[in-house]
């Protein structure tokens, strides 16, 4: 038995069309992933890459299903996305390629042996002469500013600068028989 409603004033007609069976997102997918693949990978020239795209596009996809599944055409929606993506990253990539073909190759000297024996040297300091001796002279740090950090007197530093050059003399005049102005 079929029970039908009589239609009242300012109701809107009823709508002739059925309506259309919900679209299933895995059955979407398995329909339409491998094609869009072989697509991006005659674009990209990467399968690994065009799988990426096309599973990158079907992600977003799938977050905003409730609206693409009602589309006239998902799948065009879903490949422009997809299309998009692969134009996005060859222009990041264009961009990256660009930017270092324009950098400098910088070539680096090796430590000098002298540059050696100072770092053997120093290593072999007590660690507070040591950091006295490299924050004075190769932080360019005054005896005050040294103290303040340390925490310690500026005599305290000085006897530490005092001790830390003897013994970096010491240790410099036996492992080159004489000391070199490092």
């Amino acid at each position: 038995m079929t029970v039908t409603r009589s239609a009242r004033v300012g109701d809107p007609p009823p709508d002739p069309r059925p309506a259309a069976p919900q679209l299933s997102f895995d059955g979407f997918y398995h329909a339409h992933f491998r094609g869009l693949v072989v697509q991006l990978t005659a674009y990209t020239g990467d399968l690994g890459q065009a799988q990426d795209l096309v599973q990158e596009a079907f992600c977003r996809a799938y977050a905003r299903w409730d609206r693409v599944s009602g589309y006239d055409d998902p799948l065009a929606w879903v490949r422009k996305v997809a299309w998009n993506l692969g134009h996005h990253r060859w222009r990041r990539l264009r961009t990256a390629q660009a930017w270092l073909s324009r950098q400098r190759e910088t070539h680096v000297a090796g430590p000098t042996p002298d540059r050696v024996a100072v770092d053997v040297a120093l290593a072999q300091l007590p660690p507070k002469q040591r950091r006295a001796v490299v924050l004075h002279y190769l932080a360019d740090m005054s005896v005050s500013e040294i103290a303040a950090q340390e925490r310690v007197a500026e005599g305290t530093v000085k006897s530490w600068l005092h001790r830390g050059r003897a013994a970096l003399a010491s240790q410099l005049r036996e492992s080159t028989g004489e000391v070199r102005d490092a």
